[in-house]
């Protein structure tokens, strides 16, 4: 029977890959922040639910240690755990910006690191990294979340060159807008001695809104995920999501500038008809 860890496992994404892979027949090691608020996950067998907070190293040397002693051994990691950091660069502080970081890489970078020395020994495991297809593609008041997101997309392609050598797969599940807490749970650059991006914010927003037609569900992901694991071969890349599919079908078929004047139309065209206006 394999293990998987898997960070972020409270809500959404994270919830739904424990109940697929543990309906799938694995063991999993179901970490998250605040444990003891967790109910539903604790009815499942075969699932050990424990504390991890990917910014405190202590507590993921101990979700890791509390695993191998529970399984014996993990077979794959899956980094989910993460959060959106929306609006104007501008207005963000330094905290928040260093908050996203320590959440979105160095967080799985700290994880890869303490989960390598098991996979090593046993030359095989895999790792998973969650990105987005806002590792690929942008959106406006999104800068800091996306910056996170393609430096995971690039850490990802270049540790799967130098794990092959260790029999180690990396793999990179990209999301689209999914039906969760996402939105809800995602912290704003707030600055409120500065007011120049409160349309520009209000106008990016509504067309998110208006322009958001293909959400897909926690459960559609987790499917993809956990295809991922278990297909048996090299492939690096998953788009996962209807939108995934379509924007980076759009990136790929346009020129680098075609594609960015699609998006402002796209996203901003109010602020473009303004432009045009005042000049």
């Amino acid at each position: 029977m394999k293990t998987i860890l898997i960070t972020g496992a409270s809500s959404g994404i994270g919830k739904a890959a424990t109940k697929k892979f543990a309906a799938e027949g694995w063991n999993v090691i179901a970490t998250m922040r605040s444990p003891e608020k967790e109910q539903e996950l604790k009815a499942l067998e075969n699932v050990l639910i424990t504390r991890l907070d990917v910014k405190d190293h202590q507590s993921i040397i101990k979700a890791i240690a509390l695993g191998m002693e529970k399984f014996g051994k993990i077979d794959t990691l899956l980094n989910n755990a993460g959060f959106g950091l929306l609006g104007s660069f501008e207005s963000s502080t330094s905290e928040q910006i260093q908050n996203q970081f320590a959440t979105n890489v160095f967080g799985v970078m700290d994880l890869i690191k303490a989960v390598l020395p098991h996979f090593r020994e046993n030359q095989s495991g895999t790792i998973i990294n969650i990105t987005s297809m806002g590792g690929r593609v942008t959106f406006p008041t999104c800068s800091l979340y996306h910056s996170t997101k393609f430096a995971l997309e690039g850490f990802s392609e270049s540790l799967s060159y130098e794990l092959i050598s260790q029999n180690i797969k990396v793999k990179i599940v990209e999301p689209g807008s999914t039906i969760s807490s996402f939105l809800e749970s995602a912290s704003f650059a707030t600055n409120s001695a500065i007011t120049a991006y409160q349309e520009f914010d209000k106008i990016a927003l509504a067309n998110w809104h208006k322009n958001d037609t293909m959400q897909s569900t926690s459960e559609d992901i987790a499917e993809v995920i956990y295809t991922a694991a278990t297909d048996d071969n090299n492939q690096l890349r998953y788009m996962a999501g209807r939108d995934t599919e379509l924007y980076l079908g759009i990136r790929q078929s346009k020129t680098d500038q075609e594609y960015v004047d699609y998006m402002r139309n796209a996203y901003i065209p109010e602020i473009l008809e303004a432009q045009k206006t005042n000049s």
